[in-house]
């Protein structure tokens, strides 16, 4: 049987808004894959930090190892020990200043995001000194190998460690004020375990290299470093909800500079002299 007009309109209708309920679907679904694509993205950033040191100071302790500069079997080695000598130590150099870099940048991010985030007070300025801080010392460690400059090698690891860990104790603070908080309770009590993890560890290795028990204090120092690292990996939460970030400069505005209307008129009124 023929179908009347009717029901041949309604028909049309229906697939044509079924085919618009299907396209604007889809478009949803871009549109929201996009949208996290582009939160997203800077969540890597924390994260090639992370994976690239832990990688890069195991690298330079398996080359150690291969070419017989440290000895593990008699004396587990510092993470400096590792890197003093070549080639290992120029690998170990530019993996620190690579590492400090990054370290930088993720610092003044998070910097910014708790300024803008209503959270911002004296304490992050000082967590920002605090993190650069401990940036510099993870250079200055990599650049002065503690068999050519130790007391300079030493304080660049005062840096990194100490002042590292009162960075992310800082951070512990900072994420109750922030709103709103991401992560939850689960972020903040693994960045609290491990600032305390590494806390004790920091203290427990300068005590075992005082009474000679080096091996020790070496694995003491080795977990502490890997315990950083994934300090400074867990801002990928946080960073996760950043679509981008920007810095602007503000030229000087130039008041005495004058416009060309008076230029003019004071080129006119200068005259040769008789």
């Amino acid at each position: 049987m023929g179908r009347t007009g009717n029901e041949v309109q309604n028909c049309y209708f229906l697939k044509h808004s079924n085919s618009d309920t299907q396209e604007l679907g889809e478009q949803e679904e871009g549109k929201c894959w996009g949208q996290y694509c582009s939160m997203s993205k800077w969540a890597f950033l924390p994260i090639i930090l992370t994976s690239g040191a832990i990688i890069g100071l195991w690298s330079v302790y398996g080359i150690s190892i291969a070419n017989a500069s440290v000895n593990a079997t008699a004396k587990f080695p510092y993470i400096s020990a590792c890197g003093s000598y070549p080639p290992q130590s120029c690998i170990f150099s530019q993996i620190l200043n690579l590492g400090a870099f990054l370290m930088v940048w993720v610092i003044l991010i998070r910097y910014q995001q708790v300024k803008e985030s209503d959270g911002h007070c004296v304490l992050n300025t000082i967590a920002l000194i605090a993190g650069v801080l401990c940036a510099l010392g993870m250079s200055i460690v990599g650049n002065f190998q503690q068999v050519h400059v130790r007391v300079v090698h030493l304080i660049g690891a005062f840096l990194a460690f100490v002042i590292g860990v009162i960075y992310f104790w800082l951070q512990t603070v900072l994420m109750f004020k922030v709103k709103p908080q991401h992560g939850g309770c689960y972020l903040k009590l693994i960045r609290i375990v491990l600032c305390i993890i590494c806390t004790v560890l920091i203290i427990t290795m300068a005590v075992l290299h005082n009474i000679r028990l080096k091996s020790m204090a070496a694995k003491c120092e080795w977990t502490a470093a890997m315990g950083l690292m994934l300090l400074f990996g867990l801002f990928a939460v946080e960073f996760r909800h950043i679509e981008g970030h920007s810095y602007k400069i503000k030229n000087k505005k130039r008041t005495n500079q004058p416009t060309e209307k008076q230029a003019s008129t004071m080129n006119d009124g200068i005259g040769l002299p008789c």
